[in-house]
């Protein structure tokens, strides 16, 4: 009866050993192929016999068998047959004599042996021989290992690809809504910021009751006549601003010098008076939003032709928006009835800024203006708005022009809604006698 042997070279193992199976059923032929391998480094088992042979690969992992084709009860090419029906990724070799090429090609054809050795073998060619067996085999796993790899890494690309544009919308649809309250947060702040400036001048105005109403009317020429001579919105914003705050360095004057024509001041006066708007930009030097702002208050009070104060500018040199300032407040100024002037009607008005064209006013700002005089005649109502009382009002409700006391005091700003604390508070204003007229538009 065969007897089942196995060894491993008493050398180290390589990281991977790999697997012999040696098939013969004369003992003196596997001594022989142990002694050859056993210093290789190899795993190796013997069999005497087909049957004892399966036996084993039944339960070992086999990665290379070499068996004998002459043996009795099972040939070798019957037994490599089996080998490849039931194991197909061990390796199958062929030892065989001259004298069998029949059944050689027999077992090449059924077993698809990898190759054939003939006896007697020589050493260097059977381990030759083995080595490239294994380092093929070895290849040929790897290559399956990578073409899984590479599989999986195809099925995640391809859902990757499915999801990808899906993702990106919703990525984008993310960004959009962030721009969107960024957006929305910078106008709210905006317009915090305009109306904090609004009720500010508001405050300046009070000291002297001909002349409320007078900077917001100010502000409203200058940026339409601005928007007209296609200034840039921040240009535009900087003028709006600077026409609500033109006064502010008039607070530390004196009511007689307010009471008083600058020609009937003496020249300790004068020196006083002119130096308000340079008071006017040092109040707001601490402002960074309002620096631009500030130059043009300091400036506004220039002429054309180099006549004005505090800086003697002439011409081009004086800002463009500072110019317009000028013209805007003169034109406003003329038409208010107050202590120190009688109050002229449009007409009249519209005539002296026409006659300080090329002297106290840029040309090009004066043609501006009566541009904008001409088109405020008939004005364009882009949408419908209703005209309410008090009582009418109710939240959600939005302004569509800003809220003025009957007085001229500015309370609230355009496009503002309404809640209840406001209606409430409006209620409270008219309890002091002033009455008000609401626009607001219609979204019905």
């Amino acid at each position: 009866m065969s007897e089942l042997h196995t060894e491993t070279a008493s050398q180290p193992a390589p990281e991977t050993t790999m697997t012999l199976l040696f098939i013969d059923d004369e003992a003196n032929i596997l001594s022989s192929l142990k002694r050859l391998f056993r210093p290789l480094g190899y795993r190796i088992f013997t069999a005497e016999g087909g049957a004892q042979g399966l036996e084993i690969l039944a339960q070992e992992s086999i990665d290379l068998v070499v068996s004998d084709m002459r043996m009795p009860e099972m040939n070798g090419a019957q037994f490599l047959e089996i080998v490849r029906q039931k194991w197909p990724e061990t390796v199958r070799i062929l030892l065989t004599g001259y004298a069998e090429i029949g059944a050689t090609i027999d077992a090449i054809n059924k077993g698809q042996v990898y190759r054939y050795i003939s006896k007697p073998w020589e050493d260097h060619d059977i381990t030759l021989t083995i080595k490239l067996a294994l380092q093929h085999k070895m290849l040929e796993r790897e290559k399956l290992r990578l073409e899984g790899l590479t599989q999986q890494q195809n099925e995640e690309l391809k859902d990757l690809n499915a999801n990808l544009e899906e993702k990106v919308k919703a990525r984008t649809q993310e960004v959009r809504q962030t721009m969107a309250l960024l957006e929305s947060a910078h106008e709210s702040l905006k317009k915090n910021f305009i109306t904090s400036v609004r009720v500010f001048s508001n405050l300046i105005e009070m000291r002297d009751a001909s002349m409320v109403g007078h900077s917001r009317r100010v502000a409203d020429l200058s940026k339409a006549i601005a928007q007209r001579m296609d200034m840039t919105d921040d240009e535009v914003q900087d003028v709006f601003i600077a026409a609500l705050l033109l006064d502010v360095g008039k607070i530390g004057l004196s009511d007689s010098l307010l009471n008083k024509t600058f020609s009937s001041l003496n020249s300790e006066e004068r020196d006083e008076v002119i130096q308000y708007p340079i008071k006017g930009q040092l109040v707001l030097m601490a402002l960074d939003e309002l620096q631009g702002a500030a130059q043009l208050i300091r400036n506004h009070r220039e002429r054309f032709d180099g006549m004005g104060f505090p800086d003697r500018l002439a011409g081009l040199a004086i800002p463009l928006a500072a110019r317009i300032l000028a013209l805007a407040k003169d034109y406003d100024a003329c038409q208010i009835e107050t202590s120190i002037n009688k109050r002229l009607k449009q007409a009249d008005a519209v005539l002296a800024i026409q006659e300080g064209r090329g002297r106290r006013y840029d040309p090009r700002v004066v043609d501006a203006f009566l541009n904008v005089i001409d088109s405020s005649a008939t004005p364009v109502q882009t949408k419908p708005e209703l005209k309410l009382r008090r009582i009418q009002l109710k939240p959600g409700m939005l302004l569509s022009r800003d809220l003025i006391s009957k007085s001229g005091a500015f309370l609230l700003a355009k496009d503002y809604i309404l809640n209840e604390t406001l209606i409430g508070q409006i209620e409270n204003f008219e309890r002091l006698g002033d009455w008000l007229m609401i626009y607001v538009w219609d979204t019905e």
